[in-house]
């Protein structure tokens, strides 16, 4: 066989095999249940009859290793305030079933048969992904198996390729029908944040000329465990990008995908504090970075951030505690404010102990001492139940819908008063800003679709060329076409308006 027949056989034999794989759920569906039957299989032939001492002492001792397993992992995450959505009770009971396996893998290594002993090895590690996929099941941070093996493998990005590439690109006028995904690596000598990779998409109107256009940018962050591929890779971020360029003519927005953990499980709040200095770096390195290497505007008219859950908190602090920097936001299912837990948790974890730092980064804090913005706008997307998704409400609205003192605990818990008071409060200050309920529930699917759902106007607010204006969902001068559905990202297609009508 030839190396051109051999790379067509690979081809047509790694299509249908990347096909399948990247169709299989790993949030519904039958690859969940099979794991999981079968994990209930192995750990009852690991336990057995054996011997009434193996049965009254030992075995309710395995037991009480799982009980106290999964009573340690919910406290712990009620206590770092790692959710602000209940998880689902099957997660605890395999939480416990895990540690449970661990017991009756030592506890009963000396009283197993061999067969017994194999069984009971395998039966630890099945619980653990059991546990794993309800754990996944809340957070939605695998959809498919697909998205599980390129996070775990680090493999390419869709449409990724690499600055020599772009720069040939470029000198060639090669518009491209997709964007491309870059790496980058941006300087830390002022934050002294130590942060990973980052990635910049470029919409395909950046090839168009050499040098570029000056095109408007987003600046995208994820929640509170996070890579900076986690738009790309959980959310689909790219081909929701992609497909918005195609239906305009290949123009976007330039996307950035910066660090703002410098680790998996570091949640700076995007603050500067002892977690590390992240809005400096946002701020003084992120955003010079891009306007010095890809030529992308300056003006803060043209420049957005979007974020998910404590991404979401971000996007709408960095806006309004940076308004020369920034001028719209899109927060999804975003907090109050940032926060570690309890506020004397937060001021503790997240500030070192500094109380007053606080108050320099609570988003109402922030607006009161700021004052009157000027064309600053934002977009709040809450997750609601299917069935009791209301409409869309502008924050001029709402300052006569809410009491002027809300619980500010019940509040900082729950996404829609969060998102509620918080456009409240803005619009007293000038900041346009509507809350907009989807249905779903807190997790990345939810995020991807409100995207989504966002992109339109988002675009549009922040100056992307030739892309027709999108009013606010709930104000009055929303453009006929735009309602909002009762399906998490599902917004009906804005009508464009007339040439020249503002």
């Amino acid at each position: 066989m030839t190396p051109s027949e051999t790379r067509v056989a690979t081809t047509v034999l790694a299509e249908p095999i990347g096909l399948f794989r990247d169709h299989i759920s790993l949030m519904h569906g039958w690859l969940p249940l099979t794991v999981q039957a079968l994990a209930g299989l192995l750990l009852v032939l690991a336990i057995g009859w054996r011997t009434t001492g193996w049965r009254l002492v030992l075995l309710p001792c395995a037991a009480g290793v799982g009980v106290a397993l999964a009573a340690l992992t919910h406290w712990n995450i009620a206590s770092n305030g790692l959710s602000g959505e209940p998880a689902p009770r099957q997660l605890w009971v395999w939480v416990a079933l895990a540690g449970l396996a661990v017991g009756v893998a030592v506890l009963g290594w000396r009283s197993a048969v061999r067969w017994r002993r194999v069984v009971s090895v395998l039966a630890v590690p099945m619980t653990a992904l059991s546990a794993g996929l309800m754990l996944n099941l809340w957070v939605g941070y695998f959809p498919t198996v697909q998205t599980a093996w390129g996070q775990l493998t680090g493999g390419p990005l869709p449409g990724q390729t690499d600055r020599a590439t772009v720069a040939t690109m470029l000198s060639s006028q090669t518009v491209p029908a997709t964007g491309r995904v870059v790496p980058i690596t941006t300087p830390s000598d002022i934050s002294k944040f130590k942060h990973r990779g980052e990635l910049v998409y470029l919409p395909p109107v950046y090839f168009s000329s050499n040098p570029p256009p000056v095109l408007p940018t987003v600046m995208m962050i994820g929640g509170q465990f996070n890579t900076p591929a986690d738009w790309i890779r959980t959310a689909n971020a790219v081909h929701t990008i992609d497909e918005f360029a195609a239906k305009n003519g290949g123009n976007a927005p330039v996307f950035v995908f910066p660090d703002v953990g410098g680790a998996f499980n570091n949640d700076t709040g995007c603050v500067n504090g002892v977690r590390g200095n992240a809005a400096d770096h946002l701020t003084k390195e992120v955003v010079p970075y891009m306007v010095a290497n890809f030529g992308v505007s300056e003006d803060p008219s043209n420049w957005g951030v979007v974020g998910w859950s404590s991404g979401g908190t971000c996007a709408l602090n960095l806006t309004v505690r940076y308004p020369e920097l920034f001028s719209a936001f899109v927060n999804i299912d975003g907090d109050l404010t940032p926060n570690a837990g309890t506020k004397e948790q937060t001021i503790e974890r997240l500030y070192g102990g500094d109380a007053a730092a606080w108050d320099d980064w609570d988003p109402a804090t922030v607006m009161a001492r700021n004052g009157d913005y000027d064309g600053v706008a934002g977009w709040f997307a809450v997750s609601e139940p299917p069935g009791s998704v209301g409409p869309a409400i502008s924050g001029t609205d709402l300052q006569g819908a809410l009491p002027k003192s809300d619980n500010a605990n019940t509040t900082a818990s729950n996404p829609t008063s969060a998102a509620r008071t918080l456009c409240r409060l803005g619009s007293e200050y000038g900041i346009d800003c509507a809350v907009v309920p989807l249905a779903g529930k807190h997790d990345w699917p939810f995020a991807a679709a409100a995207f989504a759902g966002a992109l339109p106007w988002l675009a549009a607010q922040i100056g992307t060329p030739d892309i027709p204006e999108v009013a606010l969902p709930g104000t009055s001068n929303q453009p006929d076409g735009v309602t909002i559905a009762a399906e998490a990202g599902t917004l009906s297609t804005p009508t464009p308006r007339p040439a020249g009508v503002r």
